[in-house]
């Protein structure tokens, strides 16, 4: 979308010179846009937009109306399409950009249309620890609680490590992976792998053990909570299930990359054992694919699932070329990539679990001929 309005009403994004945002300053959803894609604020004006977001709702004349799965009403024509429930609307534009409208935080709601938007500059959003070492990437796709976190702290601890992504990333049909260094969310039973944020802590986090159903809870009242941006912002920093903090503030000393071509995958996830032997074997191309797309695709928040399904219904978005289009892409970044499987029983604490996965990636890097 060009920009037809004063710089100055809008906060702008540019993540890596692919996909460009911008976010009108009257929107709830700003505080939050800055949080989460903080590294990718610019000052400089562009010419165009990928995505627009803003607070005003615009008419949707002549739309059809349908139901998703998950019960949530729609209207929409060939322009664009309201949901009821969410409260936003999406509008696509001529040259394949987006405009989102709605005035609650729409942070999750804009994920797909991102993803979407670099799939259409050759490159993918994905799920994923990414580092890099010895100007060489290693991408570490993961499920939620996996010891993502955890393994990062041990990592970039190491002669020759950087930082790049602890959750979120990008690669490109090229097979340049390209960093996402946004805020981490630091639990409790983190303290010995971060004392020096605990020390700094002034707020009360619940006991490990309360940890997972504070998650939980958290999780279901979501959804809600997003209704009203300032709530959803006190609930964000407060929460005494988490410390949110940048990565900077989280390993002061390390080193941190932009980007670098993979060298290797390593697909991680924790399974159930009678013993604590891990299960580590090599992986096609193929595979490694379909569990990259469908990993990300799962690990969506359910607003960013509603709105995928929602577009594809709709025929703004099909789904089934997304996907495709996407798998090309992943596919081609891990051409010629060594690409591996690990699973680390669940009876490991996420110490001992961390240990574990930072010594098959270094097990990894090498096989990758990165030394």
């Amino acid at each position: 979308m060009s920009n037809t309005s004063s710089s100055n009403e809008w906060v702008k994004f540019n993540l890596h010179n692919l996909v460009s945002i911008r976010i009108h300053k009257n929107a709830p959803t700003v505080a939050q846009f800055v949080d989460m894609f903080g590294p990718f604020l610019t000052d400089e004006d562009l010419t165009h937009y990928d995505l627009t977001i803003k607070a005003e709702m615009e008419p949707l004349l002549n739309g059809a109306s349908g139901e998703t799965h998950g019960e949530t009403e729609f209207h929409y024509n060939f322009e664009g399409i309201h949901l009821d429930a969410l409260e936003v609307q999406v509008f696509r534009e001529p040259d394949g950009g987006f405009r989102l409208n709605g005035t609650r935080e729409m942070l999750t709601m804009a994920l797909p249309l991102v993803d979407r938007l670099m799939v259409q500059k050759s490159a993918a959003m994905v799920h994923a620890l990414t580092a890099e070492y010895k100007g060489h990437a290693l991408l570490m796709p993961a499920w939620g609680g996996t010891g993502k976190t955890s393994t990062m702290s041990k990592l970039v601890k190491l002669d020759g490590w950087a930082f790049m992504g602890d959750d979120w990333a990008f690669v490109t049909d090229k097979g340049d992976l390209l960093s996402f260094a946004k805020p981490m969310f630091i639990k409790p039973y983190h303290r010995s792998l971060y004392p020096h944020l605990f020390k700094k802590v002034h707020k009360p986090l619940v006991p490990n053990q309360l940890s997972k159903a504070i998650h939980s809870m958290t999780t279901l009242v979501h959804p809600y909570i997003t209704k009203y941006p300032h709530l959803a912002a006190i609930t964000r920093r407060y929460s005494p299930e988490h410390i949110m903090v940048t990565p900077q503030m989280a390993f002061p000393e390390a080193r941190f990359s932009n980007g670098a071509p993979v060298a290797a995958v390593l697909f991680v996830e924790r399974f159930q054992n009678a013993t604590p032997e891990p299960y580590f074997v090599e992986k096609d191309t193929r595979w490694m694919t379909s569990q990259v797309v469908g990993n990300f695709f799962s690990e969506l928040p359910r607003q960013s699932r509603v709105v995928m399904a929602a577009l594809g219904a709709s025929a703004l978005s099909p789904i089934d070329q997304a996907m495709i289009e996407k798998s090309a892409i992943v596919s081609q970044a891990f051409e010629g990539k060594r690409c591996f499987y690990l699973r680390v029983p669940l009876m490991c604490t996420p110490d001992q679990a961390s240990d574990i996965i930072v010594a098959h990636i270094q097990k990894v890097m090498e096989m990758a001929g990165v030394k």
